[in-house]
């Protein structure tokens, strides 16, 4: 394997850590804004909050760490991505701050008016944001970035396949979320809960599916060559991702949820994976721009090695020590006590119980 090419899966590793980490985060922000009102969706909203708060500023090291890797080893490619779709990236940077602004701030205010203001924001924002993320892949897949970018272009990330694959990310995202949520209201031994999420990691699960079969039916009239190959060479990635879906929704239909989480997880790296191999080796379809071409010098993309063994080997083991206090409920207040809403603690508490994102 040529250094180019092992950036490239390194590359393709950390797209699949954010993808499992913080896309459950944001599909976290989903369930929330569809929890219903204040007082019916005030018990999901709290599993939601408890299960994203010890990790969700964790998980967006490995958004850091792509982005580095991809403007130091390919910056001609870079280049023209962060031109051509200015629009979208903007729009999901500024969907990001919003998002964590209004999940911080929505626990430390007191009056109902505000926690539904912030909570409204952390909701949304968490929709939007994988959702004009996914239309950057869905551009790049469709070879609507050029290799000579010089402006942002509206045509490049608005057409179907960008997107039915942003609208892929939003259900993909929302769909590990209730998967992820499925379990952990199953070890707190709450089975109304791992019910509920149930219903939605399935419902989630079949629009998902019905939203990949149609970027890739769609990716055949836009990009043939790469649409080839997802069903030529990427077919058994292809097929393991359908394979892990299907086995998701008969667990949870059986209420068998143990391992679900891994093949959800699973099932999500299977599709990046399967449009990484597809793609290989360029980097911009539709154009000369490919991993050796592209890439840094040899120095710079051997040192880029060595910094993702280094990452592995510092970064790894904290990561896995964070998850394992997370899953004993370490990190909660109180060490597990249930976390208690803003103004719950306060000696007159307000009217509602819990405001962050829905009506009366």
């Amino acid at each position: 394997m040529t250094a180019s090419a092992a950036v490239g899966a390194i590359l393709l590793i950390s797209v699949c850590l954010y993808a499992v980490l913080g896309g459950a985060d944001f599909g976290g922000g989903l369930w929330d804004l569809l929890a219903g009102g204040d007082r019916r969706g005030m018990e999901p909203r709290r599993l939601i909050d408890e299960s994203i708060t010890p990790v969700w500023e964790a998980n967006h090291v490995w958004l850091v760490f792509d982005l580095v890797i991809f403007w130091t080893a390919f910056p001609r490619a870079f280049a023209a991505v962060m031109i051509t779709l200015a629009m979208p990236l903007w729009f999901a940077v500024g969907g990001i701050v919003l998002r964590g602004a209004g999940f911080a701030f929505r626990k430390e205010v007191s009056t109902l008016s505000l926690q539904r203001a912030f909570g409204a924001i952390f909701a949304v924002s968490s929709l939007l944001t994988p959702f004009f993320m996914g239309t950057v892949i869905g551009a790049i897949a469709a070879g609507r970035v050029p290799a000579n970018a010089s402006h942002a272009s509206l045509a490049a990330w608005t057409g179907a396949v960008p997107v039915l694959t942003g609208l892929l990310f939003t259900g993909a995202c929302g769909y590990l979320a209730a998967v992820y949520l499925t379990t952990e209201a199953g070890r707190r031994e709450n089975p109304r809960l791992a019910a509920y999420f149930s219903r939605r990691a399935q419902a989630a699960g079949i629009v998902t599916g019905a939203l990949s079969l149609a970027s890739l039916a769609e990716l055949h009239g836009s990009n043939p060559a790469l649409f080839d190959r997802l069903t030529g060479r990427a077919l058994p990635l292809v097929l393991v991702a359908g394979l892990c879906g299907v086995t998701v929704l008969a667990l949870l239909t059986a209420r068998r949820p143990a391992g679900v989480r891994v093949v959800g997880a699973l099932g999500v790296v299977a599709v990046i994976w399967g449009w990484g191999v597809a793609q290989y080796p360029v980097l911009l379809p539709r154009t000369a721009v490919t991993l050796s071409n592209a890439g840094a010098p040899h120095a710079t993309l051997v040192a880029l090695v060595v910094v993702f063994v280094a990452a592995v080997v510092l970064i790894g083991p904290s990561f896995a020590f964070l998850f394992y206090l997370h899953g004993r409920q370490v990190l909660q207040p109180d060490h597990g006590r249930a976390v208690r809403p803003a103004g719950h603690d306060r000696q007159d508490p307000p009217a509602e119980p819990y405001l962050p994102a829905g009506g009366s």
